[in-house]
């Protein structure tokens, strides 16, 4: 996108963290901003604090998992902003553990929030996009532990590697249409995805903690906040963003720094092809 003054931005998970400094970045640029967020009391004092910056912007409640909640905002943002140029689907959660300890409500609660979450974006908001024909922009929300798995967070690394699939066969499906898409796949923030638990619905509860790293019998403070001291400002990442969406930029990556550990991965994909190549020429099969 050249320009993002007075275009349209939808954000979920928007009432804090990246979520929030998006849509900070994405105002100051000029856009008109829509923060959603399934947190009442935050969007709140979000809304406090966009109306006394005279910002043009709406917060909605939106339980990301529910298609009729996303379908109504969308609905909603239509009906006041007249349509919608960029889409971030940001909301994201985390469990932790083996993925053999793992119960099916971690399952069930991490990839309808990370993967259907983002699902349920685009099925409400591509149509509504496509449908003033000036182009736009989607956003969705990874990890670096969508381009490398790690131990011990296996169902948060799943939801995230599928949503790196969706934004890369999504960016080559809408290239005719001129809606960019790119994917963002940040190492640690400052954010609250340590206290995701909070937002946990009770029917999805499992039977042993899975808390990632915050609120449960086998957590350690110390360690957590030793972690958080390193994580990187998340306005940082909302500017990152802006600039994403303007260049057009597939990924998005806020860590360089961890570029190598990407490499390794493909080097030990590189070193698999080698060795089943040579297994075929072996065998002339």
């Amino acid at each position: 996108m050249d320009d993002l003054v007075g275009k349209v931005a939808f954000i979920t998970g928007a009432a804090s963290g990246m979520g929030l400094t998006m849509a900070r970045s994405f105002s100051a640029a000029g856009m008109k901003v829509v923060l959603a967020d399934i947190e009442q009391e935050a969007l709140a004092e979000v809304e406090q604090e966009f109306a006394a910056s005279n910002r043009e912007a709406m917060c909605i409640k939106l339980d990301v998992t529910s298609r009729d909640s996303m379908e109504e905002a969308a609905q909603k943002t239509v009906e006041r902003f007249e349509k919608i140029d960029v889409l971030v689907n940001n909301a994201g959660v985390a469990v932790r553990g083996q993925l053999d300890q793992m119960e099916y409500q971690d399952w069930d609660w991490t990839l309808g929030v990370n993967l259907d979450g983002v699902v349920n974006g685009l099925q409400a908001f591509i149509s509504l996009i496509k449908s003033h024909g000036e182009g736009g922009h989607i956003v969705n929300t990874a990890s670096m532990a969508g381009q490398m798995a790690l131990p011990g967070i296996g169902v948060y690394t799943a939801s995230k590697y599928a949503v790196v699939g969706i934004s890369e066969t999504l960016r080559l499906d809408l290239a005719d249409d001129n809606i960019g898409v790119s994917v963002l796949c940040p190492g640690l923030v400052d954010t609250n995805i340590f206290h995701s638990g909070r937002n946990r619905p009770a029917e999805l509860e499992a039977s042993t903690d899975t808390s990632i790293m915050i609120g449960g019998t086998g957590s350690n403070e110390s360690m957590q906040e030793t972690i958080k001291q390193g994580a990187l400002d998340p306005k940082i990442v909302g500017d990152m963003v802006v600039k994403a969406v303007l260049d057009n930029e597939p990924y998005i990556f806020t860590h360089p720094e961890l570029e190598n550990m990407v490499e390794e991965r493909f080097k030990s994909i590189s070193s698999s092809f080698e060795k089943w190549r040579t297994y075929r020429q072996e065998h002339q099969v």
